[in-house]
């Protein structure tokens, strides 16, 4: 008769938890703003140069007034063009988009992710204690998603 072990089964080396990968992580915090005066094609101008679909309106304070976007310009250029108004009275608090969705910094980026699909949005900005903290957008969260390389989806 052969000697037993009596040891048991032995237990399964534990895998290291991985931090939740988190919005705030992945955000853009070097922002292009605009404010509400400010003239559509200054903003169209800025949206070129700086190679930008959107950005967040903010007032003196730094405070989410609203988003304008690339289709914002757009609808007041050709809406003057049709009507034979001049561009020099179009401002960014006419067009910009109000009562914006934000997301919180601290949200799960895959988290995130689905409601980028559900909202089709391009962008989210970031607001903390009322103020304008940063922007995520869908780039933002692929390279998120590429980072993880498909086999942790279940962060957080």
């Amino acid at each position: 008769m052969g000697i037993k072990s009596f040891q048991g089964k032995r237990a399964e080396p534990e895998k290291p938890k991985s931090a939740p990968m988190l919005v705030r992580d992945y955000m853009s915090t070097s922002l292009v703003t605009f404010k509400e005066h400010e003239n559509i094609l200054d903003v169209a101008e800025k949206l070129t140069k700086h190679k930008i679909s959107g950005g967040c309106v903010v007032d003196d304070n730094n405070k989410l007034l609203g988003l304008i976007s690339e289709g914002d310009c757009m609808k007041q250029i050709s809406d003057s063009r049709y009507y034979n108004m001049p561009l020099d009275d179009a401002t960014v608090g006419k067009r910009m988009t109000c009562n914006v969705d934000t997301i919180d910094g601290n949200m799960n980026v895959m988290d995130a992710a689905k409601l980028f699909i559900e909202k089709r949005f391009r962008r989210f900005p970031i607001v903390e204690h009322g103020k304008l903290i940063g922007q995520i957008s869908q780039s933002d969260v692929l390279r998120a998603a590429v980072r993880l390389k498909s086999n942790n989806w279940h962060l957080g």
